[in-house]
């Protein structure tokens, strides 16, 4: 299994595709780097090396107590980059995933990266907050973090529903959602919970203003979990000269929904840079 030594000390799983001009891969929550399998088979396929790791406390990484900040995700990505010494990469996010990668080169710049993709992501802010009173309610995350509490599998289990648009007509096989739950469910309960905190609570708006590389933004116009209106389509407006497509009808979970146009999208923006 194929590890690195965060600077704390915590071991995180990464799996490395393919040979060429890389693209890191950062997973939403609460699933790990398998969410990617299909990207990251498709990109390798075609002369790409990807890599995604699974995020501390999820999958087959270590289950620290503490760490689950913004802050010390994007030093975990740092640390991955530099012990492959990966250069000329293109960092793609997925939800809270596009957080870290953010956060990344508003920590440590954009000399090793030439490209950002957010997906679904939760920048430029996700929670409402006094100086952003439009953003999901502060209750939403209460309610999340209970459910966790008292019965985490069910609550995954509903959750995936709003996740993949089954409601709104997707359809993701059974499968699929039985692969969901059976990720989430590898994952630390104090690392969920917490990571609901980061995510509900950082503002990266001024992490927009660092952005120098080329971005793509791709959100769902029917996200019932990270509403387009008040993350995807504010970040494209924040983030100079970024490009932004919206996927009709899509949902949250559209790497797995809308695969095939996600995966060729990836590819002419990574082809492009």
């Amino acid at each position: 299994m194929a590890t690195f030594k965060a600077k704390d000390g915590t071991q995180i799983y990464y799996k490395d595709c393919g040979a060429g001009k890389p693209i890191l891969f950062s997973h939403g929550w609460p699933l790990d780097g398998d969410m990617w399998d299909s990207q990251l088979n498709y990109l390798a396929e075609r002369g790409f090396r990807a890599i995604a790791f699974d995020r501390r406390g999820f999958g087959r990484s270590d289950q620290p107590w503490n760490g689950y900040d913004y802050d010390t995700f994007a030093s975990d990505i740092n640390d991955l980059i530099t012990t492959l010494d990966l250069r000329d990469v293109t960092l793609v996010g997925f939800s809270m995933g596009g957080g870290d990668v953010t956060r990344y080169i508003n920590n440590y710049g954009s000399t090793r990266v030439a490209g950002l993709a957010l997906l679904g992501a939760v920048t430029p802010i996700f929670g409402k907050s006094d100086s952003y009173p439009q953003g999901v309610d502060q209750s939403v995350f209460s309610g999340i973090r209970d459910g966790l509490r008292k019965d985490r599998a069910q609550f995954i289990s509903d959750f995936a529903t709003p996740f993949y648009g089954t409601n709104a007509g997707q359809t993701v096989s059974a499968g699929a959602l039985t692969q969901t739950l059976n990720i989430a469910l590898l994952a630390s309960l104090k690392g969920t919970i917490d990571c609901v905190t980061a995510f509900a609570e950082t503002d990266f708006r001024p992490d927009m203003a660092k952005i120098d590389v080329p971005t793509l933004v791709i959100h769902g116009s029917n996200d019932q979990i990270v509403p387009f209106e008040t993350t995807g389509k504010l970040a494209a407006e924040l983030i100079k000269n970024a490009t932004l497509k919206v996927y009709d009808n899509a949902p949250h979970g559209f790497a797995l929904t809308h695969q095939d146009q996600l995966n060729e999208d990836l590819l002419a923006f990574v082809k492009s840079l």
